[in-house]
């Protein structure tokens, strides 16, 4: 078995795989003040109750978009698992060819979501992940991770719209049926929902006009990727992609 994490600003995502599929899917606050010792037990403790021993972990991924946490992360796995796991960054081999700027810049989640888009589908592709950011990334059907788009998530924007203004409070992020709010609770979800529901269906057509004549797959995938599966902007979702393209990474090294 292989355990996979994608270690983001909000939550650590991670699976077990058994074969090629996932049997077990977990989240753990990223948050800068869990020890090695935490980490470890939790992961023992979750694999327990799915009745999995830690001898059954044979190889261990992880992608990180958080430095402060990586030293934590890895200790954990060296003391609770006796495994150094393979870290996805920059100089490992990928199958994906980044035509960037800076290559070293971008976000280990996004790459490992390329090299599961590409592997999977060997199609001009459009992936939007809705994460603590909403990014959409624009790879080739040759592999080429070309460039992309990086906008506030909805967790962000509701945050903002709560500590920027006297009378906005926080609210929980749900899907509106009607675009048109009666209470204040309603419009700003309303104003979250259709608002980046709007903003991403606008990005995707832009991005397929610009990129390659309006011929490329949408790919939803994230957290909050299913709240959006019934409005038209995916041709399919994957909410594991992340994790498959972990697991790709690490057979290709």
């Amino acid at each position: 078995m292989i355990m996979c994490l994608d270690v983001g600003n909000t939550h650590i995502f991670g699976g077990v795989f058994k074969d090629n599929d996932v049997i077990v899917r977990f989240r753990y606050p990223s948050t800068p003040s869990f020890t090695s010792d935490q980490l470890g037990i939790f992961f023992l403790t979750l694999l327990k109750e799915h009745q999995i021993s830690r001898q059954d972990i044979q190889n261990i991924a992880i992608c990180s978009v958080v430095p402060a946490l990586d030293y934590t992360i890895r200790s954990a796995f060296i003391k609770y698992f006796d495994c150094d796991p393979f870290i996805l960054r920059s100089g490992v081999k990928t199958g994906i060819n980044i035509r960037l700027i800076d290559p070293k810049e971008v976000g280990a989640d996004r790459i490992a979501n390329a090299i599961a888009g590409h592997q999977k589908y060997q199609d001009n592709l459009c992936i939007v992940d809705f994460g603590t950011a909403t990014t959409i990334d624009v790879v080739t059907k040759k592999g080429e991770f070309i460039g992309g788009v990086i906008v506030p998530g909805l967790k962000i924007q509701m945050q903002s719209l709560n500590t920027s203004t006297a009378k906005l409070s926080a609210v929980p992020i749900a899907k509106t049926d009607n675009t048109l709010g009666k209470t204040t609770l309603s419009s700003i979800q309303s104003g979250l929902y259709h608002g980046h529901c709007h903003a991403i269906k606008g990005l995707i057509h832009s991005l397929q006009a610009e990129c390659f004549n309006d011929t490329a797959k949408v790919i939803g995938t994230g957290g909050f990727a299913s709240m959006f599966e019934q409005e038209g902007l995916f041709d399919d979702v994957q909410p594991d992609l992340v994790l498959h393209g972990l697991k790709f990474a690490l057979e290709m090294n």
